[in-house]
C-alpha cells in the first residue's frame, strides 16, 4: 500500500493526496457519472483500507465478547480492545489509559460529563459557561442540566470573524461558574479556539474545562497534559474511524469522583439486591457490551494518522485552506463565513444569488459532496443573520484539483441562478 513508502520519498511529495488517496476505496467511485469529490469531512471522514481490513479481520478471526471469557477468542478480543485504549491515550498524551472511556462519540461524551460530573457538582444559581459557536451537542446537554438543577447557562461572545472575545470571557468567570465547555475547533466556521488561554483563565479560579474535540482530532495535534484540560471528547468517525465510536478523556481524579452514567454489566464490582459497588474507572462508565470492533478500528485509524505524521497532515491542510480561500474569494457573489486568523480546513460560504440547498444539489450533480444547512449550529447562523451556509471541509486525501472542481461547480450554479 502507499503508506509503506519510505519516509524520505514521502517528504518529497508536495501533494499528500497522491500518497494516501488509494487507501480510500470510496474515492475511486463515481457520483452521477462524475468522479467523486468528497468535501464533507466535517460531517464524517472516509475510511482507509487499514481501518476496513481491521473491522473485517476482527469479525472473521477474533469475534468474541471482551473482559468476560477465559477462552482464546475472548482473550484476543480483549487484548485488541485494550490496545485500542492505549493507542487513544498515546495519541492525545493522556497520563494513563485508565483516563480513556469508550463512548459513542462526542455527543455521548458531553452528555456523560453533564449527567455525572454536572449533576454531582452543579446546583441552583450556579453557572455553566459555553461559547457562541458551539455545536448543539455542547449546548443541549448543558441546557437540560441547567433546567433540572436550576443553574444558568451563559455564553462567551464572538466577533464577526468568528473569534471568541477573550476579555469578555474572563469577565464572565466568577465564583458561580462551575464548568467551562468549549469547542476546540468550530465545525461551521473552522475557528481554532485559543483553548490553552481559556483553560488557564478557568483554572486560575479552580474551574474545570471540557473541550469538544470532534473537529480537532484529524487536524490538530492534541496534548491533553500540555493543555491541562479536565475533559476532552473524541469522535471516531471524524478521524477516519467508524461511526458510533469515540472516547472521553477525563483526569483520573474526576473519573474516580463521578457517579456512573449507565448501570448494568461490566461496570460493577459486586451486586446484591441490597447494594451494588462499582468497578474502577474506566470500567465504571462502560456498562454492557461495548462497540468492540469500533474501538479496535478507532485504534487502527489513529495509528494510520500517526504513521503518516500529524504535522505532515497539518501542513498539507494548511496549504489546501490557503488555496481554497484564494480560489473561493474569486467567485462572484461569494462570501466566506468564518475568517478567524487561525482556522482548520473548513470553508463555509454563501452566494448572494442562490440558497445553500440549491448549491448543494447542483454540486451533487457534478459529483461534488458538500454540506448545506445550519450544521447543528443554529445560534451561529442567527449571529450572522443566516439560515444556512454551504460548507466545504477538507481532509488529508483532498487535492487542489478537488477545490478547482468545486469552483467549476459554483460557476455552474452561477449560470443557472445568476
Amino acid at each position: 500500500m502507499n503508506l509503506v513508502m519510505n519516509i524520505d520519498k514521502r517528504e518529497l511529495l508536495t501533494d499528500l493526496s497522491d500518497l494516501v488517496r488509494d487507501d480510500f476505496p470510496i474515492l475511486r467511485g463515481d457520483i452521477r457519472g462524475q468522479q467523486l469529490v468528497y468535501l464533507d469531512n466535517a460531517a464524517t471522514t472516509q475510511k482507509p483500507l487499514q481501518v476496513l481490513d481491521t473491522i473485517d479481520r476482527y469479525y472473521r478471526q477474533h469475534n468474541a465478547n471482551v473482559h468476560r471469557g477465559v477462552h482464546t477468542l475472548s482473550q484476543e478480543a480483549t487484548d485488541q480492545f485494550e490496545e485500542a485504549r492505549r493507542i487513544v491515550a498515546r495519541y492525545i498524551n493522556a497520563s494513563s489509559e485508565s483516563e480513556i472511556v469508550f463512548v459513542r462519540g462526542c455527543t455521548e461524551g458531553v452528555n456523560l460529563v453533564a449527567s455525572t460530573y454536572g449533576r454531582a457538582n452543579i446546583g441552583k444559581a450556579d453557572e455553566v459557561l459555553i461559547s457562541a459557536m458551539e455545536h448543539h451537542s455542547n449546548i443541549v446537554p448543558w441546557q437540560m442540566l441547567c433546567e433540572t438543577v436550576g443553574a444558568r447557562l451563559r455564553v462567551i461572545p464572538m466577533n464577526e470573524q468568528g473569534e471568541l472575545l477573550l476579555d469578555e470571557y474572563r469577565s464572565l468567570l466568577n465564583d458561580r461558574t462551575k464548568i467551562v465547555a468549549l469547542v476546540h475547533v468550530s465545525n461551521s466556521l473552522g475557528t481554532v479556539n485559543p483553548v490553552k488561554e481559556v483553560i488557564e483563565a478557568a483554572h486560575e479560579r479552580g474551574i474545570p474545562v471540557l473541550l469538544d474535540g470532534a473537529q480537532a482530532m484529524a487536524h490538530e495535534s492534541v496534548n491533553v497534559q500540555e493543555l491541562d484540560v479536565d475533559f476532552y471528547t473524541i469522535s471516531g468517525h471524524k478521524v477516519f474511524a467508524p461511526t458510533g465510536i469515540g472516547a472521553l478523556y477525563a483526569k483520573k481524579n474526576h473519573l474516580e469522583n463521578m457517579p456512573p452514567y449507565h448501570g448494568g454489566g461490566e461496570m460493577i464490582r459486586s451486586v446484591t439486591f441490597e447494594k451494588t459497588t462499582y468497578a474502577e474507572p474506566p470500567a465504571k462508565f462502560e456498562a454492557g457490551t461495548p462497540n468492540i470492533s469500533g474501538a479496535i478500528a478507532l485504534g487502527a485509524a489513529l495509528s494510520y494518522v500517526e504513521k503518516i505524521g500529524k504535522e505532515r497532515i497539518a501542513e498539507w491542510e494548511r496549504e489546501l485552506l490557503r488555496y481554497g480561500t484564494e480560489r473561493l474569494s474569486q467567485v462572484e457573489g461569494l462570501k466566506l463565513i468564518g475568517t478567524a486568523s487561525r482556522k482548520a480546513s473548513i470553508l463555509s460560504f454563501t452566494l448572494d444569488y442562490a440558497h445553500s440547498h440549491d448549491i448543494g444539489t447542483i454540486l451533487d450533480g457534478e459529483g461534488i459532496a458538500v454540506r448545506t444547512g445550519h450544521h447543528c449550529t443554529q445560534p451561529v447562523m442567527q449571529f450572522f443573520g443566516l439560515s444556512a451556509t454551504t460548507r466545504a471541509s477538507l481532509a488529508l486525501y483532498n487535492s487542489k484539483e478537488d477545490i478547482d472542481r468545486l469552483v467549476e461547480g459554483l460557476e455552474k450554479v452561477k449560470e443557472i441562478f445568476a
